[in-house]
């Protein structure tokens, strides 16, 4: 059978048409979606290339393996600039990770005043508790942050919240700090946002008991002029 010219041409038009579209809806292997350029971008702290991937149509909620969203990404690296670009498109400060991680409670655990205070905008949850119950203030009480703590305690934050542990900021600072300047510091500071020096642990043994055992004598000393027995 014999095939016109008119019709061999339409045949190589069409086969011409349909490789060109598939082309354009399968990328090329290799290439990232704007989400994936967006987690990229995010956990570098290349607040440009979050720019770019937000004006590509990137998710600001889109998730990693471990369901971590782009700003919670940038919040534990510190990346600064990068996550005020994410606050100003509406990413959630509150969105949690397989560990039950956020954004907001992170900045409790690097201790970075100016990651708070980029997220601050945003509205964070300030009694959302990570894996262990604690709030953002408990685990920067533990790690001696005497900056973030200062800070964050002009948020709000409940000042007696106590964790999984049975254990409130103040009894962290004491069981699992070292008795130095920087816990003695941070147990002033929880003393004058009002915090309870005579709540106990889930033992029953308080503050005070608890800074006598490990003979932290200047925080003793701090407990006691609180009211503290």
């Amino acid at each position: 059978m014999m095939i016109s010219r008119r019709g061999a041409l339409g045949a190589l038009a069409l086969g011409a048409l349909a490789t060109a579209t598939a082309c354009t809806r399968t990328p090329k292997a290799g290439t990232m979606s704007a989400d994936e350029n967006l987690l990229k971008a995010a956990d570098q702290g290349d607040a440009s290339a979050v720019r770019d991937a937000l004006t590509n149509g990137a998710d600001t909620e889109t998730r990693d393996a471990s369901r971590r969203t782009p700003l919670l990404l940038a919040s534990a690296a510190d990346h600064v600039e990068a996550a005020k670009v994410l606050v100003a498109a509406g990413a959630d400060p509150n969105a949690q990770d397989n560990q039950r991680d956020s954004a907001f409670l992170v900045t409790g655990v690097t201790g970075s005043v100016a990651m708070l205070n980029a997220l601050l905008p945003a509205g964070p949850d300030l009694t959302l508790t990570n894996r262990h119950g604690g709030v953002a203030l408990i685990p920067a009480c533990e790690r001696g942050h005497v900056d973030y703590v200062r800070e964050v305690l002009k948020t709000g934050i409940k000042v007696d919240h106590v964790n999984n542990l049975g254990w409130t900021g103040l009894l962290e600072a004491v069981v699992l700090g070292d008795g130095t300047t920087p816990y003695q510091q941070i147990v002033r500071l929880l003393i004058d946002a009002g915090a309870d020096v005579n709540l106990a642990d889930g033992e029953g043994v308080t503050p005070l008991q608890n800074a006598e055992r490990r003979n932290q004598r200047e925080i003793a000393a701090l407990l006691r002029t609180a009211g503290a027995h």
